[in-house]
């Protein structure tokens, strides 16, 4: 796999989340070395964000080697429904649903029309709307209920990991001690010498719901490496939403092999 296609899937990944913010959130809480796996999973759980609806307005900063890009996006999202994207002057826009993956962008005048097949060969890994969904609403991209982990030594997080990791890939979720949101979710191809790791560097409180306020994704390939900063602001919950997607006449098919 190229690291052309990782940055494809980044940038749809770096367009999905945010909410309005009432106070950033800290925490100095220690680690209760008594609590189980099961009872950090369960306190995880409760801090799942619920809403309709959602706007915002996100400043990304993408960086590849020594080139550097950012933009302040709009954002519109339905809940478990649809993702929708649109930069500054209509000239890229992404569409996400639980079937379909779409964008396009004028500056070369491509779209592509897919579904998540691209992202599942890209990561690795089964992916649909509901993973990308989590990863940006700082929640686990893997059902931890659905699974048996064990919990490992750490200072700063609880540490959790399968308790058998899976074959093609590992994968460790450290959760903060505080509000029990994660700090970082991590998984690892250590064959394909692959790593995507998202970090939750600052969470918000939102009509008394926690969603993440900046969020880094670090994807690294061999010796290749990406990272996409996420600020969300000025942010809107459970109003009207529309999202308009049509891909302009002209437009040249992006092929991604």
């Amino acid at each position: 796999m190229r690291i052309y296609k990782l940055s494809v899937l980044l940038l749809i990944l770096g367009l999905s989340v945010g909410c309005r913010s009432t106070k950033t959130l800290t925490s100095n809480a220690e680690i209760d070395k008594s609590m189980t796996a099961k009872q950090i999973i369960r306190e995880n759980a409760k801090q799942d964000v619920r809403f309709k609806t959602l706007q915002a307005k996100v400043r990304i900063d993408y960086t590849e080697g020594n080139q550097s890009n950012g933009a302040t996006v709009n954002l519109r999202i339905e809940k478990d429904k649809t993702i929708w994207m649109s930069a500054p002057l209509g000239m890229a826009r992404v569409m996400i649903t639980q079937d379909s993956v779409k964008f396009y962008e004028k500056l070369n005048n491509q779209y592509f029309d897919g579904d998540f097949s691209l992202l599942t060969q890209i990561l690795g890994t089964d992916i649909d709307f509901d993973k990308v969904q989590n990863i940006f609403l700082g929640e686990p991209i893997f059902d931890l209920k659905s699974d048996t982990y064990v919990t490992v030594p750490n200072d700063e997080s609880y540490v959790l990991h399968p308790k058998d990791q899976r074959a093609l890939f590992e994968l460790f979720f450290l959760i903060n001690p505080g509000f029990f949101k994660l700090d970082s979710q991590q998984l690892y191809q250590p064959l394909e010498k692959r790593m995507l790791q998202i970090d939750y560097k600052k969470y918000q409180e939102v009509s008394k719901q926690i969603f993440p306020e900046n969020i880094r994704i670090i994807a690294v390939e061999k010796n290749d490496e990406i990272t996409i900063d996420l600020d969300f602001k000025s942010i809107n919950l459970n109003g009207e939403v529309r999202f308009p997607f049509n891909i302009p006449s002209g437009f040249k098919e992006i092929e991604l092999e």
